[in-house]
């Protein structure tokens, strides 16, 4: 069984059709599958990722799905050695499924941002925003995920209180706030209905177990996030130490830390900036996220928006298939941003000069006119400017940096323009419209506008045109010549030309390409 072969089907169709090819992915602990698919056990009633390391159930035991929210409407609860609630999203983009296929999935993405609040999104509403009607909606959903809407939410946020029970030391009323129920009561029914147990007894099985883990630390939140490997940690390290921002980013053996913005990953407006930290932990192919106590509230955003990150929800070896006439080894990640705003600002900054040169105006930019933020590295101080504080800085104040006047207007024509921009950042959206609205504003074009898109929605398959090292690349292995035949050869790798990007300027190795921020 291909990894795209287990799209092909509904959920409904998948529990049969896949039985014997999914226990031979059980069998073999196949962790491209992670994520992918799940395993209920009859006999003991729980479920499993097919990576889990308990003894192999009988076949005849086994009932396979493809989301935790369809083993759990059958009366399944998560294994506690494995934990599905860390399990790798599915990260199948859009473009290779029908249209019924991707409104469900768009409707599964707008649950996973709502999971978190309190409030429980109308489904008419869903419906509105999506072109369908609200019965038509539930039906494809029902048809993709083999549970009801209500059903998949009510999922999320009981792995999120299962993840935050494990991994935290949160008070039981905060974690059932941070995981969307008002009502405390409410919350500890529905986690006893659906988990035969109750919070506390979770929480207690849990510091028994792994004392260690249960950090009694009330400066910091630490949760566990994982992926699927191969995962080619350093070369995505070493691409974010590149364009690492002096004071607000510093990568650090196998740890990215640095601040962020409370508004760039749905935390409280009015909250001030913080910080967050992601180490990676390659032989259990792990990531220990770390981040401020404030944003306890807000854990399944900032989750959400580590893994967009990096990348955590990548399938490596389907994206290699796909590009395997590409120099490189497959773990290749796409490096996401955590704050759009800031992205955009810095692809500006850095159209036409190296990497090197857009980190050094980047810095003098930040330090102008960012904030300080307190964090616990004293080399983690400052946090990047917000939109608002830009509104009325003279252009000449940022051209004064060194900032070619026409830029230092684009980033103000950005900053004032960002309420509307940041709607199409969201998940559930496609990048046409953003990019569109990009070249509409003074001073970007498409080559910027294409390059936020690619990293700040992590949209799997854009191909940046004139781009200066990419078109090198490709003659110097295809021998195309000119940004036409690069676009022709560039299809057979769709939907992943975002990855072939990468691999391109790779493939030019020490030579430090301009166009590439």
């Amino acid at each position: 069984m291909t990894t795209h072969e287990v799209f092909d089907y509904t959920a409904a169709e998948f529990t049969t059709v896949h039985h014997a090819a999914s226990y031979q992915v059980l069998l073999a602990r196949d962790a491209r599958f992670d994520g992918r698919m799940f395993v209920g056990v009859t006999s003991t009633g729980i479920y499993c990722r097919p990576i889990c390391r308990v003894r192999t159930p009988k076949p005849e035991n086994c009932r396979f799905f493809l989301t935790p929210a369809q083993a759990e409407a059958e009366r399944f609860r998560p294994c506690l050695k494995c934990r599905p609630e860390i399990a790798p999203g599915n990260s199948l983009p859009w473009t290779v499924m029908d249209a019924s296929r991707t409104l469900a999935r768009q409707a599964a993405q707008a649950l996973d941002a709502q999971a978190a609040s309190g409030d429980t999104p109308r489904l008419q509403d869903m419906a509105l925003k999506l072109g369908v009607s609200d019965r038509h909606l539930r039906r494809i959903f029902q048809a993709e995920h083999g549970v009801t809407p209500v059903q998949y939410l009510q999922t999320r946020r009981l792995l999120l209180a299962k993840q935050l029970l494990t991994d935290t030391r949160l008070p039981i009323t905060q974690v059932a706030s941070a995981s969307g129920y008002r009502s405390l009561r409410r919350f500890n029914a529905a986690f006893v209905e659906n988990y035969r147990m109750s919070p506390s007894r979770l929480r207690g099985k849990v510091k028994k177990d792994t004392p260690k883990r249960a950090s009694a630390n009330t400066q910091s939140m630490q949760i566990t996030l994982s992926y699927r490997a191969p995962y080619d940690v350093q070369r995505l390290l070493k691409f974010i130490a590149q364009r690492a921002i002096p004071g607000v980013e510093v990568v650090d053996g196998l740890s990215v830390r640095r601040s962020v913005r409370a508004a760039a990953i749905g935390a409280a407006p009015q909250q001030q900036a913080a910080w967050m930290a992601a180490e990676f932990v390659p032989d259990k192919a792990r990531v220990h996220l770390s981040f401020s106590s404030e944003w306890a509230h807000a854990s399944a955003a900032v989750a959400t928006a580590a893994r967009r990150w990096l990348d955590l929800d990548a399938a490596p070896h389907t994206v290699h298939a796909a590009l395997a006439d590409l120099p490189g080894d497959p773990g290749l990640r796409l490096p996401g941003s955590l704050d759009g705003f800031e992205l955009a600002v810095r692809a500006v900054l850095g159209q036409q000069v190296t990497v090197a040169g857009a980190r050094t105006l980047a810095s003098r930019f930040v330090q102008r006119f960012g904030t300080e933020v307190v964090t616990p590295w004293t080399d983690i101080n400052r946090a990047f400017p917000s939109p608002n504080s830009l509104h009325d800085v003279p252009v000449e104040h940022i051209a004064e940096l060194g900032i070619i006047r026409s830029r230092a207007g684009a980033i103000l024509a950005l900053a004032k323009a960002w309420p509307e921009l940041a709607l199409g950042l969201s998940a559930d959206q496609t990048p046409d419209h953003l990019i569109a609205s990009l070249v509409a504003l003074p001073g970007i074009g498409p080559w910027t506008a294409s390059y936020i898109a690619m990293r700040a929605l992590s949209w799997p398959d854009i191909f940046l045109p004139n781009d200066v090292a990419l078109l090198k690349a490709m003659k110097q292995l295809f021998n195309t010549s000119n940004q036409r035949e690069a676009d022709a050869f560039a299809q057979r790798w769709q939907p992943w030309r975002s990855y072939a990007v990468l691999h391109l300027w790779n493939s030019l190795e020490k030579v430090e390409p301009k166009d590439q921020r």
